[in-house]
């Protein structure tokens, strides 16, 4: 056996008193309450660091579904933009409801997300004739 073991009897001396006898049943008592102690301890933050991965993996996995999710309507609106901007170009030179120095550039910016002040604020697509955009209608 290896020296120093706690099994290792051939090197031990007992203490010629009782009182020191106690004392190393009372040290030898710690000793094993202190390793449960740690073995528990140890088994915990094991269990948690457990529990702590298999959460970050499903939250992983929800954020991974979400970005899908929202990719997928990325792309339908994109084809929908481009669609509605194809039926515009189509239906401007058709259009008799613009004022002729009125440009689709001054009417509609897509930069800046707003209708031109020199439409005094009406919906440009609610001029004298209506369009049928069913296309992408929900």
């Amino acid at each position: 056996m290896a020296h120093g073991s706690d099994s290792d009897d051939s090197n031990y001396t007992k203490s010629p008193s009782p009182a020191g006898s106690r004392r190393g049943s009372s040290d030898n008592i710690k000793k094993v309450m202190r390793r449960e102690k740690n073995r528990i301890a140890a088994q915990k933050s094991r269990m948690r660091q457990t529990q702590k991965a298999d959460s970050l993996h499903l939250e992983s996995e929800n954020l991974e579904k979400e970005n899908a999710a929202l990719r997928k309507e990325v792309k339908k609106l994109k084809e929908e933009a481009n669609y509605l901007s194809s039926v515009l170009t189509t239906h401007e030179p058709l259009c008799t409801g613009l004022p002729p120095q009125m440009t689709p550039d001054l009417i509609y910016s897509p930069h800046h997300h707003s209708v031109s002040p020199h439409h005094h604020g009406s919906n440009v697509f609610h001029h004298q004739h209506s369009m049928a955009v069913s296309h992408f209608q929900h």
